[in-house]
């Protein structure tokens, strides 16, 4: 999912706009198996920490101890991580912009943090993580869009650097609710840990309640954005009401009805097809503008 997102700034949103673009095809490739690696270098991490807790929340697909050794996994977890930093050297030096490696250190540190820590704490460990998932777009307008930065089209290209900013801020929003549903799902196991998740201290109820809120904050933010800055384009704005509100009425509704954990994995399930549809909106700028 984050290599097909960051596809899409690079062939179909950049494209819309005839942006001054910095990568090769190459070095774009390599800026994608960088984040990929580290992320999976996250994955590995946390899957780590989180072993007792899988046994309860989802047993039968515990990886862990099961198909792997927990020292094979660290292994592989160092693996990757180095392999994505060092990718990200390579890349911040080849486009002149050395401090840029800074980048995938601290995204690489700050998973580690959340896995071993951050997660434990309620609110913060939600907000780290789809931070991270916001830079994840961000990270491509940082070095396709900013070491091209000239005097002519320094103007084009900031606000370039604002559109993606609004999709990586959409991007934050779908993910930080999905992380609080999926907090309510794995209440017994996080409980069983030792963590302070949401749901732990206020409740699975009242969180869903809090998950709610916030969905109807995201509504409001999204047509807000699409009456004051696309309302010229019919085209976007039809597939945003049908393709990304409509749904998420319909999660904010189901948080009020949810009950069980089918119910919010149904609607995990659903917030993640919104973080697609949102991002396929590229598409739809590609063809209309």
């Amino acid at each position: 999912m984050i290599a097909v997102v960051q596809l899409l700034i690079k062939y179909a949103l950049f494209p819309a706009f005839a942006m001054d673009t910095t990568l090769s095809t190459f070095s774009f490739v390599i800026l994608i198996i960088s984040t990929l690696c580290i992320a999976a270098g996250g994955y590995i991490i946390n899957d780590i920490y989180d072993i007792e807790t899988d046994a309860i929340n989802k047993p039968n697909k515990v990886v862990i101890g099961k198909s792997i050794t927990e020292s094979t996994a660290n292994k592989l977890y160092i693996a990757f991580t180095f392999i994505g930093v060092c990718l990200g050297f390579y890349l911040s030096n080849k486009v002149g912009k050395p401090p840029f490696f800074g980048l995938f250190v601290i995204i690489a540190a700050s998973l580690y943090v959340y896995a071993s820590y951050l997660k434990q704490i309620a609110v913060v460990g939600n907000i780290i993580v789809s931070v991270l998932v916001a830079l994840s777009l961000l990270i491509v307008g940082i070095f396709e869009l900013i070491p091209a930065i000239t005097i002519e089209n320094k103007t084009a290209q900031s606000t370039m650097l604002e559109v993606l900013t609004d999709f990586a801020v959409f991007a934050f929003l779908i993910n930080f609710i999905r992380e609080i549903v999926k907090d309510i799902q794995d209440v017994d196991g996080d409980h069983k840990a030792g963590m302070q998740t949401l749901p732990i201290l206020f409740g699975k109820m009242r969180t869903s309640k809090i998950a709610m809120v916030l969905t109807l904050i995201t509504i409001a933010i999204i047509v807000y954005y699409l009456v004051s800055f696309l309302f010229m384009h019919v085209t976007v704005i039809l597939y945003f009401l049908i393709a990304v509100v409509g749904p998420l009425i319909y999660i904010a509704i189901k948080m009020f009805t949810a009950e069980n954990k089918i119910h919010f994995k149904h609607i995990s399930f659903i917030l993640k097809l919104v973080m697609i549809t949102g991002m396929l909106a590229m598409v739809i700028y590609r063809l209309v503008l």
